[in-house]
């Protein structure tokens, strides 16, 4: 009796431990989520522009009437940037992104999947604030 109590530990934990998604797994999955916040506004891309110039032209028909509301002007040059800066936002992640985990461990990967977690992130919910705001000041398309 007192053989089988340490054999059924260590079968549970053996089970346990096989049982377990490998670190290469969850990083599989992790990589798919970063991924998947990419791809979640990649298609407004577009849009983005499309607002940029409709702010860029209304600025130039402010400028070029003489009852220009300052305040107004000033909105929409930040909104022009703001959206500008949003599209290249996307293009300055895509870019460092790295598809291929190279050398590293898979520690090292696990790290680096989470720190574009956050960075993607950060692009994601810039995209989808200065939309917003362009949607409420230039209107729907």
């Amino acid at each position: 009796m007192k053989g089988i109590t340490p054999l059924l530990i260590l079968l549970t934990l053996g089970f346990l431990v096989a049982c377990k998604p490998s670190l290469e797994e969850t990083n599989a999955q992790l990589r798919e989520e970063v991924i998947a916040v990419h791809d979640e506004v990649m298609p407004l891309m577009g849009k983005l522009k499309s607002f940029e110039k409709q702010a860029k032209d209304k600025i130039e028909e402010m400028e070029q009437s003489a009852l220009a509301n300052s305040t107004q002007l000033e909105e929409l040059k930040a909104l022009s940037y703001d959206l500008n800066q949003a599209y290249e936002g996307m293009f300055v992640w895509m870019r460092q992104y790295e598809i291929e985990d190279g050398e590293k461990t898979q520690e090292e990967v696990e790290v680096y999947l989470n720190e574009q977690m956050k960075s993607i992130s950060k692009v994601n919910d810039e995209i989808k604030t200065v939309l917003e705001r362009a949607e409420k000041s230039l209107g729907n398309q």
